[in-house]
């Protein structure tokens, strides 16, 4: 089993902030992508950053651009989340996700791996 485990939520005010970071463990050098996703009150997983674990290049939502930075520590096999100007709608389990690739016989073989989430809650 592939650990990963996901700390830094609780609750703050609108316009605070928080960090994120997720851990991981074992196989580290087959890491393609680590992500964000989170799962607001009664509605489906969404996508919030990526980022390419070897090269750093990252990617995010419309909704997070200019609030979330998503970074790695390479060295410490772990990824963060830094949330800043927090809103009520940021209120959500945020799931951290890591994606393997590995190279067998010339062929390229994806696995991927859930956190069980950390809550989130932004009061108005």
């Amino acid at each position: 089993q592939v650990p990963v485990t996901e700390s830094g939520g609780g609750l703050v005010q609108a316009g605070g902030s928080l960090r994120l970071s997720c851990a991981t463990s074992v196989r580290t050098s087959s890491i393609d992508t680590m992500a964000w996703f989170l799962q607001a009150p009664g509605k489906e997983l969404e996508f919030v950053a990526r980022i390419k674990w070897n090269a750093g290049n990252t990617d995010y939502a419309d909704f997070v651009k200019g609030r979330f930075s998503i970074s790695r520590d390479y060295a410490m096999n772990t990824m963060y989340l830094q949330m800043n100007n927090l809103k009520p709608e940021d209120k959500a389990v945020y799931y951290c996700y890591r994606r393997d690739a590995v190279t067998t016989n010339e062929a390229v073989k994806q696995f991927d791996y859930w956190g069980q989430g950390t809550q989130v809650n932004v009061s108005s």
